[in-house]
This record gives C-alpha cells, structure tokens and sequence, in this order.
C-alpha cells in the first residue's frame, strides 16, 4: 500500500471524550457507521462514512460492515521474556521467579533467542489487537536491543527497559550498581525517542535491588526525567513481609522507592494491590501511575485490586496482561478478568470503563494519552478492527443486543483473537485474522 494513498476505514466506531469513570459511560462516543480517514500514518479525519467517501474518492476504502473499529489496544505492564513459560503451573511470586522467571531470563544473554522471542511475542501481542507495549527485558542489553529492533521493524510505539537486579536472584542474573546504570544510560542514548520507541528504567523489584542501586537508578532518573520507570509493588503479602526485613528503615513497601528518588508521575507500578493508606495517598499526590495486571493476579493467587475505590480517589490507572504470570496476550481476556475480580470486590465494571482501561487509560498511564489510545483527528493511527460476532457462542448472543454496550460486552467476555479482524500500526494493516 503506498503511503501517500490514504485508507478510509469504515464501520461501528467507538472512541471517548472523557473518563467513563468519574463520566460514566455518557463520556464513550459510538457511530453505527462511520468512517477513519487515515493519512501520513495518522487519522486525518473521521466521521460520517459516506460524506467522506464522497469528500476523499481517492481513499482506499476498507469497508468491514458491522465491525467495530478502536484504537488499538495498550498493554501497560508484560514481560516479553516469559512469552515462553505463559501458563506455568503452580507457584506462588517467589517460587515463580526461581522456578520459572529466572531460568529462562538467563537464556537471553544470547541475542538469537531474545530475537526470536521478542519477534514471537509482539507477533502475539499483534494477533490480539495490541498495538503498544511497555516491557521488561532481562538484564542483558541485547534483550532490549532485541525487542526494540522487533517493535521498530514492525512500526510500533513501544516502551522497554534492561531489568536490573543485584542481589537475591542467581549469579548469571545479577548485575551490579555500576552496570545497572552504566547499561541502561548507553541504552537510553541508543534508543529513547529513536522513532516510536521510548526508553523505560526497570529496577525488577526492591527485594532484587540494593539500596545503593535503586540510589544510583533514581539518579540516572533524574537525568532523563522524559523517561518512564516501571517496577512492582504490593504483589503478594509475603512479598510485602520479604521488603519489611530487607529494609526495616522504609515506612512501607513505596517508601523504598521513594527515599531513592524512584516516585514521581511518571512511574508505573505493576498489581499495587495491598497498599496502605499512606501508599495510595502518596500515589495520588505525586500521579504515578497504578497498573492492574487482573490475570496475572488471579492466576499466580496475588489478591484482588480495589479498582473502584483506587479509580474513586483519582489514582491514574491503566490494564496490562503482565505475560507471563498473566496467563493471556489477550486484553479481550484481560478485561474480562478485570470485570470479574471488580465483581468480587462488589464493584460491577461497566464495557466503556473496561474499554477504556485498555486504551485511553492505558496511553495516559504511559504518558501517551495525546498521541495514542484513541480514535481522534490528529492522533496515530494504531486500530484494531473487532468482530462482534467472531464465534457462534457470541454471536448468538450479540444478536440479542439492544445498545452497543449488550453487543459489545459478550466479546469482552467470550473473545480471543478470533475477535480481532485486522491491527493497524502507524496506519498500516500489519495482522489480519487467519492472514487473509
């Protein structure tokens, strides 16, 4: 397809003018049959869809009927390493780590397998209509080298960083304060902002870091502040207990991070589920970023995420998958999950919060909200095409639908990649379903 040519994409559309959350589902903008002008790798224009067949006659048309198109989907939170070990039986955090997580981590010191993995997982991510992520490597530089050769081959805006770790993980698994920083300072002047790509420091975890290396990582921080940090906090209580003996100085499990200058908007930190009240406030106060992983949670037995009442106190929030402990590249899946722990918690999740959650809050999470995680004029083109009625067992029961939301939400229940038609990149088509 020529770049210059621009493609017009029609069918149902759903996008948002606000945060379904504290809007309700009022804030959610759906078309019956509209239309995606996309130009330059951008939407140029949306709307009705016939008024711009007639506007734009030299556009591409691809007409999908009853389909509905998104911005692609954003995973906020995944370990591209553990594509290989997903639905793992049987481990609890810790034991995951040993059992799983760490053997197959040091296989990435070799650049031909974190090449072949990275290739296979954003492949799977793409299969599933999701057009951006934020990962973590492992502690070998050529597993971020490898992953953003992957993403930027295939056009996508993504987000990675070299996992450090210094104690309390295996020999071949461990750096050192120096390496950490050295390592991840050369990866930053390597690939941060080169294309779509942005450079995210990864500290795994406190229990894994020194506190002179979470220091020296916070000071690397605070040389690049235009990139992201992403670590873990508040997984499983046992994980909370294993902090408190390492560092009996912190007030709490944030407070590790905090006293080496790891806090601030733009850190994301992955489950967050048993927080105190002295976390959630700090979190707020400074607009870090709050990541549910539900499938992960509910599949590794971390505990249930208080997403209603977190949303309530005005936390930024955003979805993940959090491959491999979350068990599906699915975000379809992933809010399904969502949905059924918030029913646990006595909170029922609306489809436009669910949606919501796995695109434009996701982007804002990331600090992409103006450029992804929606369909807006001007914004890029990263979409996924969903078939409501990609399975019998669906469509019967979208076929009883009243509103968008009865025909949506049966997919958000019940659909897998069988649901997801085509994902464009940059705007490009780069999957369809059965490669057709």
């Amino acid at each position: 397809m020529s770049t210059d040519r621009p493609s017009l994409l029609v069918g149902q559309l759903l996008s948002f003018a606000g945060d379904p959350f504290t809007e309700g589902p009022e804030a959610a903008r759906h078309s019956q049959r509209g239309g995606v002008l996309v130009q330059g790798g951008r939407v140029a224009a949306i709307g009705d869809a016939d008024a711009l067949r007639r506007a734009h006659p030299q556009a591409e048309c691809h007409d999908y009927g009853a389909a509905l198109i998104s911005a692609g989907f954003v995973d906020a939170h995944a370990h591209y390493p553990q594509t290989g070990i997903i639905a793992s039986w049987g481990k609890r955090l810790i034991d995951w780590l040993n059992c799983y997580t760490f053997p197959e981590e040091a296989r990435f010191a070799d650049p031909a397998h974190a090449a072949s993995a990275a290739e296979t997982c954003l492949d799977l991510m793409l299969a599933h209509g999701t057009t951006t992520v934020c990962s973590y490597a492992t502690i070998h530089p050529e597993s971020v080298d490898a992953f953003f050769t992957a993403a930027q081959a295939r056009g996508m805006r993504a987000m990675a960083g070299k996992t450090c770790m210094d104690r309390n993980a295996p020999d071949n698994l461990r750096d050192s304060v120096q390496s950490a920083y050295d390592d991840s300072k050369a990866l930053i002047a390597r690939w941060h902002g080169r294309g779509r790509l942005g450079y995210v420091i990864t500290p795994r975890f406190a229990p894994t870091s020194s506190r002179e290396q979470l220091a020296a990582l916070g000071a690397l921080w605070a040389e690049h502040p235009d990139c992201l940090m992403q670590t873990h906090l508040s997984e499983q209580t046992d994980e909370i207990a294993w902090v408190r003996q390492l560092f009996p100085e912190a007030r709490d499990y944030l407070d590790t991070y905090e006293r080496a200058g790891l806090l601030g908007a733009g850190a994301l930190f992955g489950h967050c589920i048993h927080l105190q009240s002295r976390e959630r406030a700090r979190l707020r106060e400074v607009g870090a970023a709050l990541i549910h992983c539900p499938t992960s949670n509910s599949f590794i037995g971390s505990g249930l995420f208080d997403l209603a009442g977190l949303s309530a106190e005005g936390q930024r929030l955003g979805l993940a998958t959090d491959i491999g402990g979350g068990s599906s590249f699915s975000m379809l899946r992933t809010m399904a999950a969502a949905y059924e722990i918030g029913q646990l918690s006595g909170a029922a999740l609306h489809p436009a919060q669910l949606w919501w959650l796995a695109t434009s809050g996701s982007a804002a999470a990331l600090g992409q909200g103006g450029r992804i995680g929606n369909l807006a004029e001007g914004m890029e083109a990263d979409l996924v095409v969903i078939d409501l009625a990609s399975t019998p067992a669906i469509a019967q029961r979208a076929g009883r639908a009243g509103d968008i939301w009865e025909a949506l939400f049966p997919t958000i229940m019940m659909g897998d990649d069988r649901a997801v038609l085509e994902s464009w990149v940059a705007g490009r088509p780069v999957h369809r379903r059965n490669g057709q």
